[in-house]
C-alpha cells in the first residue's frame, strides 16, 4: 500500500516538486505509472505541510486508461458473475481487516478526525455488501407465452467502459459507492479523484487488485480539468458519473449528454433542518451540532441552515452557542480531536470571506469562528454561528461547505417549508418534531430528495439510493444502490418463437397476439 513519508514544509506557492517526496501514481493496467510532465501537491491540511506529490495525466496517459479498459472490457463482461461476487466479498474483508490502515491516509490528506474516516469507510463498505449480492441485482424478467408459442425475456448487459469522477471530501466512500457498482455490473472503469486527497483510493485500486480484479478493470488516473475533459470527450467512455460541486456538476453533465452519454453529476447542497416549537430542542441542539462541524461542516449532506419555527429560537440558539464552546478542534490524529481542519488553504479564506460577509449584509454573528482558539499551522476554522440568516445574503444563497451553522428564523410550518422550497439546492432536509401528523406533512410537500425525521443526516442505508433534486443532481438516476444498477446497464429484450417446420407462413400485417 502506499507508504507515508515524514512531513517536509514547503512554500504553498511553489510550484516546483520536491524528488524526495512521494510521488503518487497512476494505476493503469494494474501497473502504477508515476512519469508525467505535471504534478500536483498533496497538503496535510492539519499542518499545511506537503506530504506527496500526485502525478496529473497527460491527455496521452488518459488515452491509455480508457484502451486498458476497453481491452479488458469483453473478458470481464463474460466472467460468471459468481466469480464477480467473489471479488467482491474479498474486497470486503480486506477492507473490513485494515480500514485502520485506510483512515490513517484519510485523516492525512483530507484533515477529517479517524473517528469519521473510519465511519466514512463503513459506510463505503455496505455498498460493498450490496454489491456483493449483484447475482440477485442483475436478474432480469421473463414472461412466457405473452403470445402464441412466444416467450419474452428482459436482460441488463453493460454499458462497457464507465468513467468515475470522485471528491475530496469523501475519498473512500464515494468511490466504493461508484466503482463496487460499476464493476459489479459487468463494466470497466476509469476513475478520476480529487488531486487533493489521492492516497486513498490508490488504496482502494490496490485492496480491488489484491481481491482478484483482472488488470485493466479498475484503472485510476489523477489530474485537473485536462484528464476530466478527455475522459468525457472520448468516445469509448459510455457513461460519466461524478460528485462535486453544482458549477462543475451542470458542466459535465452538459458537456457529456450532449455527446450521448448517460451521466448522473450530484452537486451541492444547502441542507436545512426544521425544528417545531414541540421538538426536544437538547435533542436538536445536538444534532445541530453533530451535522454541521462534523468534518468540519465538509460534507453534502452537512446542516448548514437551521430553521427554528415559532418562539423558541431565541432558546435553541443558546443551546447550541452553549455546545460549540465544549468542541476541541485539533489534528485528526489527536484522539480528543472532534473537528479537523478543512481541506486547502483557499477553502479556509472562502469561508472566512463569507462569515465577514454576513454582519454587512444583516446577519448577526454569535459565535464568530475566525477567533476561535486554533492551532496556529493547518487550515482550521472555526465552528460559527450566524444568526437571522435569510435569502439573497451570500452566506445563505452559496454552499459554504465549512464550520458554518446559519439560522434562518420562520414563523409558521408552511413558512419554512416554503424557504426550502424556494432554495435551488434540494439534497437533504430534517424536522425535528414530536408530532407525527407535522412529520408526515413536511415528508410529503417538502421538494427535497433525501428527508430525514429527527434524523439530521438523513443518507440511506446502502440497499437504497442517494440522490438529491434541483441543482443538487444532474440526470434522471441516484448514485448506489438499486438505482445505480439500473445507470450502469441497460436493457436488451428478447423476444423468441420455436414454430414447427408447417407453421412458417408469410404475413405483412403487423404482428398481434
Amino acid at each position: 500500500m502506499t507508504q507515508v513519508v515524514p512531513d517536509t514544509r514547503i512554500d504553498h506557492n511553489d510550484t516546483t516538486t520536491d524528488s524526495a517526496i512521494r510521488v503518487v501514481p497512476h494505476i493503469i493496467g494494474g501497473r502504477q505509472l508515476a512519469e508525467s510532465e505535471h504534478f500536483g501537491k498533496v497538503y496535510n491540511p492539519a499542518t499545511g505541510l506537503v506530504t506527496a506529490s500526485v502525478a496529473f495525466a497527460s491527455r496521452d496517459t488518459v488515452d491509455a486508461a480508457i484502451s486498458a479498459a476497453q481491452a479488458a472490457a469483453p473478458g470481464w463482461r463474460s466472467t460468471g458473475l459468481a466469480k464477480r461476487a467473489a471479488v467482491m466479498f474479498k474486497l470486503h474483508e480486506i477492507i473490513t481487516s485494515r480500514k485502520h490502515e485506510l483512515a490513517e491516509l484519510i485523516t492525512e490528506e483530507q484533515g477529517k478526525v479517524l473517528s469519521d474516516a473510519i465511519g466514512e469507510i463503513a459506510r463505503g463498505v455496505e455498498n460493498v455488501e450490496f454489491c456483493a449480492g449483484l447475482v440477485h441485482h442483475m436478474k432480469g424478467e421473463f414472461l412466457e407465452q405473452a403470445a402464441t408459442g412466444v416467450d419474452v425475456r428482459q436482460i441488463r448487459q453493460p454499458l462497457g467502459v464507465v468513467a468515475c469522477i470522485t471528491p475530496f471530501n469523501f475519498p473512500a466512500m464515494v468511490p466504493l459507492w461508484m466503482i463496487t457498482t460499476a464493476i459489479a455490473a459487468g463494466n470497466t472503469v476509469v476513475l478520476k479523484p480529487s488531486e487533493k486527497d489521492p492516497s486513498a483510493v490508490n488504496w482502494i485500486v490496490e485492496a480491488f487488485h489484491e481481491a482478484g480484479l483482472p488488470e485493466g478493470v479498475l484503472n485510476l488516473v489523477h489530474g485537473d480539468r485536462e484528464a476530466v475533459e478527455t475522459i468525457i470527450d472520448d468516445p469509448r467512455v459510455q457513461a460519466v458519473s461524478f460528485v462535486g460541486s453544482t458549477p462543475i456538476a451542470q458542466s459535465i453533465y452538459t458537456r457529456a449528454t450532449a455527446l450521448g452519454k448517460r451521466v448522473q453529476a450530484l452537486g451541492g447542497a444547502k441542507n436545512h433542518m426544521v425544528v417545531m416549537p414541540d421538538a426536544d430542542l437538547d435533542a436538536a441542539a445536538d444534532a445541530a451540532i453533530s451535522a454541521g462541524f462534523g468534518a468540519a461542516g465538509e460534507r453534502c449532506m452537512a446542516i448548514s441552515v437551521i430553521v427554528p419555527v415559532g418562539d423558541i429560537a431565541d432558546e435553541l440558539i443558546a443551546k447550541i452557542k452553549t455546545r460549540m464552546a465544549d468542541l476541541t478542534i485539533g489534528e485528526g490524529t489527536h484522539p480528543d480531536s472532534e473537528m479537523g481542519p478543512v481541506i486547502t488553504s483557499e477553502a479556509k479564506q472562502r469561508i472566512e470571506g463569507l462569515i465577514a460577509g454576513a454582519s454587512t449584509s444583516g446577519a448577526e454573528l454569535v459565535v464568530d469562528g475566525r477567533s476561535a482558539d486554533l492551532p496556529e499551522d493547518g487550515f482550521f476554522v472555526g465552528p460559527t454561528l450566524i444568526d437571522h440568516v435569510a435569502p439573497g445574503m451570500p452566506v445563505y444563497d452559496e454552499e459554504i461547505f465549512g464550520p458554518v451553522l446559519s439560522v434562518a428564523r420562520a414563523q409558521s410550518f408552511d413558512e419554512a417549508v416554503e424557504l426550502i422550497n424556494n432554495c435551488q439546492f434540494a439534497n437533504g432536509t430534517a424536522i425535528f418534531t414530536r408530532d407525527g401528523r407535522a412529520a408526515r406533512e413536511f415528508e410529503f410537500a417538502i421538494e427535497v430528495g433525501m428527508v430525514g425525521v429527527n434524523v439530521p443526516i438523513p443518507v440511506p442505508i446502502g440497499s437504497f439510493s442517494f440522490g438529491g433534486w434541483k441543482k443538487s443532481l444532474f440526470g434522471d438516476t441516484h448514485i448506489y444502490g438499486p438505482e445505480s444498477f439500473n445507470f450502469y446497464t441497460r436493457r436488451k429484450v428478447v423476444t423468441s418463437r420455436w414454430p414447427l417446420p408447417d407453421e412458417s407462413h408469410i404475413n405483412l400485417g403487423f404482428p398481434t397476439n
